[in-house]
């Protein structure tokens, strides 16, 4: 299957309103941002740097909608509406993700390397959500709309709020579980928290 049709497929699987494949191709600016994209991207991997950010700014004016070049985004994914969603230049999105407006996969700080979010095969982020730093959105994974996440999401969950915090597993309210869950990932960030400071001493005193 082609980049065309499974990017057209996916929206007519996930979006009622879309009605046929003519009206999809023409009328849906995510699909036109996703497409713009892939030249962008090949720009950016054959060092054509300077040409690929161009061309990414073009569509970010046409669409509103504005990704990277140096982002990896598979086919099969859904960006709807679109308008106001901002996707960094080392994020990662798998496929079938869907992504809605005001999206922002964010970095932190001046880091370099590895530092916006990963979004696993079949995640959904909601409308204005922000998803900041070199974290995992797991597989199937939801984040409600205007969630601010900064620490990974396991897959099958879904987290709201700010910070987000997890709601359900697989759809279900099981509150043992989720809080087995808030437990670790709460581990988990203040221990990444404490080995960016231990990396920023010694950065510091290597002066």
């Amino acid at each position: 299957m082609g980049w065309w049709s499974e990017s057209i497929d996916i929206v007519k699987e996930l979006d009622p309103a879309a009605r046929s494949s003519l009206e999809v191709i023409l009328t849906y600016p995510g699909l036109k941002a996703l497409a713009a994209h892939r030249l962008s991207h090949f720009l950016w991997k054959h060092d054509f740097k300077l040409l690929a950010r161009m061309h990414s700014q073009l569509w970010r004016f046409l669409t509103q909608i504005e990704i990277h070049p140096g982002a990896e985004i598979a086919s099969g994914v859904f960006i709807d509406h679109g308008s106001g969603l901002v996707i960094g230049e080392t994020a990662v999105v798998e496929k079938g993700v869907m992504l809605y407006h005001g999206v922002t996969l964010g970095g932190t700080g001046k880091d370099v390397g590895k530092r916006h979010p990963t979004v696993r095969e079949g995640a959904l982020v909601s409308a204005h959500a922000q998803v900041i730093g070199p974290i995992e959105i797991g597989k199937n994974a939801k984040v409600g709309a205007a969630a601010v996440v900064v620490s990974d999401v396991p897959a099958d969950v879904t987290v709201v709020g700010i910070p987000a915090k997890v709601v359900r597993v697989h759809g279900k309210k099981d509150d043992l579980v989720i809080h087995q869950i808030e437990e670790e990932r709460e581990s988990h960030y203040y221990t990444n928290k404490l080995e960016e400071l231990r990396d920023k001493s010694h950065h510091s005193s290597n002066l």
